[in-house]
């Protein structure tokens, strides 16, 4: 109906003239009635909360439709802090003393994600390695498990240098339960997530009545869940024992009710951040902000260019844990001693403008991609990462997806002796793409790992029809001791980034990047956890300038 209109204008004027003969206050509860039934039918349409824009039928009556129609966003994972996406100038733009460009500026869009607010911490690293023991450890076959998530404590030694205390203690004891978890390969971070996002959406699912936490506990050492498996079939949750943890929301009648990936309820996975995320988020650049602009270029998490504060009440004040020169690792006795000397708890220095801590020293961190010393700006500007991998479920004849059991679970020796676990029971297993699933116009590959760097198309020689590849490097695991081998660079090499206790300034900025083998263990490298915001990342509020 058009209030506009000239049946409308009459009907008020009508009104107005029997106004001045009847009682005021009736008319004008007939009036604000009418608009009052006017507005709420035509919001109530065009809302869509309850009726079908599409079709116009009811949405979630009996025997109907169902959706989810009052979702309020992603809720903030534990330990986590959500960052803003944006766009900024990721790379080297400032001092480069390797004289390696192997960062060339270019500009980038990060969608909106969420960050641990610290590093993972002993104490969190604990947590993962008591749940491993109770599920596994008394298990002769299953023991593996647990033991290729410890830490390499050894990594602390120096022939030159006595750390014992470090080797015995850094781990375990309470006086380091709040410091960084160091001697973790690429693979020991990555399955820690993995378990992470396992355990928080197990527990989502027995807060909101889905499963029975005293059943779970009671079963701890039997059952094992996985998010995918149960998003995907739920019946094939805890390796098909899902009947016995179920909680008194998923009794029914009639039909047995699951959480679904269409109520939002469950959390996106916990994962390494990528690099270009993790850049952007230890830049911190709302400090830099006016506008729709950036003044300048940060060079470190903080604002300025030095390394001590600025600020009246803390002016001189270390900013970060590192190594201050050569052999001076937290100045000297007295006001200057930082009380560092090694990683320290990672609240010690103030966060950046996310409020993330320990961006810049402590320990540096392993982050998700493939490293490359070049990355091509043509490539990509849009959440860009090197490293996709992609898969899908193993589907079995009859249609049903597999499961890792405890007779069938994967592993392997890495170079350095160590045990690799590639998924563990009640995993998900997954496979390769076929040739179907790669006519498209977006892809053609499933490894894209050295997506045109490396490969025959991005070699200088490929116009020739000369079979040359970018890097005389190892193809995959177990070739990696090959002695024809010419360079660390390889696909199963990762960057880490930011500086740490034992590095000097110049690794400070974000944009510094370096590389490691996957599988190689350090203690002056940790990580922390990223997850994916799903929504659209606009900030509704303008903006305040600075």
């Amino acid at each position: 109906m058009n209030i506009f209109g000239s049946e409308y204008y009459f009907f008020v004027q009508s009104l107005y003239i029997y106004n001045r003969y009847m009682n005021k206050s009736y008319i004008y509860f007939l009036l604000a009635s009418l608009l009052i039934s006017v507005g709420c039918s035509k919001n109530n349409y065009k809302s869509g909360k309850n009726i079908s824009q599409a079709t116009g039928w009811k949405i979630n009556t009996e025997g109907g439709f169902q959706a989810e129609t009052k979702y309020k966003g992603q809720q903030n994972a534990p330990g986590m802090v959500f960052v803003q996406g944006g766009t900024f100038v990721k790379g080297n733009s400032k001092d480069n003393v390797m004289n390696d460009w192997n960062n060339t500026p270019t500009q980038q869009y990060v969608r909106s994600f969420f960050m641990d607010e610290t590093e993972v911490t002993n104490i969190m690293y604990l947590e993962y390695l008591f749940w491993l023991k109770k599920m596994y450890a008394k298990d002769p076959q299953l023991k593996k498990i647990y033991t290729a998530a410890l830490p390499d404590t050894l990594v602390w030694r120096n022939p030159l240098g006595f750390n014992e205390d470090m080797v015995n203690n850094y781990l375990r004891h309470p006086a380091f339960q709040n410091h960084p978890v160091v001697g973790v390969s690429w693979h020991q971070a990555n399955n820690f997530a993995k378990w992470r996002t396992n355990r928080v959406n197990e527990r989502i699912l027995t807060d909101k009545g889905f499963l029975n936490k005293d059943s779970i506990e009671n079963n701890l050492s039997k059952l094992s869940f996985n998010t995918k498996t149960y998003l995907i079939d739920p019946s094939s949750t805890y390796e098909g024992r899902i009947s016995s943890v179920l909680g008194d929301k998923s009794i029914s009648e009639n039909d047995t009710i699951f959480s679904s990936i269409e109520n939002g309820l469950l959390l996106p996975e916990y994962r390494l951040p990528t690099e270009t995320e993790w850049e952007y988020a230890a830049l911190g650049l709302e400090e830099l902000r006016s506008g729709n602009l950036y003044r300048g270029k940060k060079k470190f998490p903080w604002e300025g260019e030095y390394t001590r504060s600025q600020k009246k009440k803390t002016l001189g004040d270390q900013l970060a844990n590192y190594k201050l020169g050569k052999g001076d690792y937290g100045g000297i006795a007295g006001w200057s001693e930082t009380g560092s000397g090694i990683t320290t708890s990672v609240r010690s220095y103030p966060p950046n403008g996310y409020g993330l801590y320990g961006m810049a020293g402590n320990v540096a961190e392993w982050v998700a991609d493939v490293y490359r010393p070049i990355i091509d700006e043509e490539a990509n500007d849009f959440n860009y990462y090197r490293g996709n991998l992609y898969t899908k479920p193993l589907i079995t004849e009859d249609g049903k997806i597999t499961i890792v059991t405890r007779e069938n679970f994967i592993d392997s020796i890495l170079p350095n002796g160590r045990i690799y676990i590639k998924n563990q029971p009640g995993d998900l297993i997954e496979t390769k793409l076929n040739e179907e699933d790669l006519i498209r116009t977006n892809y053609s590959s499933a490894d894209n790992r050295n997506f045109r760097d490396g490969d025959n198309e991005s070699s200088r020689f490929f116009f020739d029809g000369q079979d040359k590849e970018m890097y005389n490097s190892p193809n995959n695991i177990d070739e990696s001791s090959s002695s024809n081998s010419t360079s660390l660079v390889s696909d199963e090499t990762r960057v880490y980034k930011g500086g740490s206790w034992l590095d000097r300034s110049y690794y400070l900025d974000p944009a510094q990047r370096r590389f490691l083998p996957e599988y190689m263990t350090t203690n002056f490298i940790g990580f922390r956890c990223a997850m994916s915001y799903l929504g659209e990342s606009r900030n509704i509020t303008k903006p305040k300038k600075r």
